[in-house]
């Protein structure tokens, strides 16, 4: 009986004698290091890196500083102050009804504008100007009636009630004008 004739390739389960699978040695050559491109930005992120830090410290002692506050008291820091701070009082808008000398005037007046009030006493005989009010707003302009038109226009004004006492009490004894704030 005779051996049939061996594979001519062997199956990979077969068993081989050991070290005979392994490939043949061979000498590795020399080259220069390998260098890594991008190194430009390490020093980008390190940056980035302290400044995180820094501001996680930041944040930490700005806790810190919080946590030690003071205790009890009323809570306020810095200087006590001498005087406690005075409310001012509510100062009351009234409507007061002017007659301004200058019909043309009032008629580029529109509600909501500001204006400022002026008193003429006798400007020709070296009388002075004073002013009555200053930024009152326009409420109403009235329209003129045909009558009334050589004796000035009405327009009505929101002003403190002082101010209206001494609109309603110049008007009587002098004549008012009116300025576009």
């Amino acid at each position: 009986m005779s051996l049939p004739p061996p594979p001519l390739f062997p199956s990979p389960s077969a068993p081989r004698p050991p070290g005979t699978d392994a490939p043949a040695t061979c000498e590795v050559p020399h080259f220069a290091p390998v260098r890594v491109r991008g190194g430009r930005y390490q020093l980008r992120r390190l940056v980035r890196s302290r400044r995180r830090a820094v501001a996680a410290g930041l944040v930490v002692t700005a806790a810190a500083l919080v946590a030690a506050g003071p205790r009890g008291g009323d809570g306020a820091r810095g200087h006590p102050v001498a005087d406690p701070v005075r409310e001012r009082p509510v100062i009351e808008m009234v409507a007061a009804p002017v007659r301004i000398a200058d019909g043309a005037t009032v008629r580029l007046l529109r509600p909501g504008d500001r204006v400022d009030v002026i008193a003429a006493q006798e400007t020709a005989t070296g009388g002075d100007a004073r002013v009555l009010a200053r930024g009152a707003r326009v409420t109403q302009v009235p329209e003129p009636s045909p009558s009334m038109a050589d004796s000035g226009a009405l327009v009505v004004l929101s002003v403190p009630r002082t101010t209206a006492a001494r609109l309603a009490g110049a008007s009587a004894t002098a004549r008012l004008a009116v300025t576009l704030c």
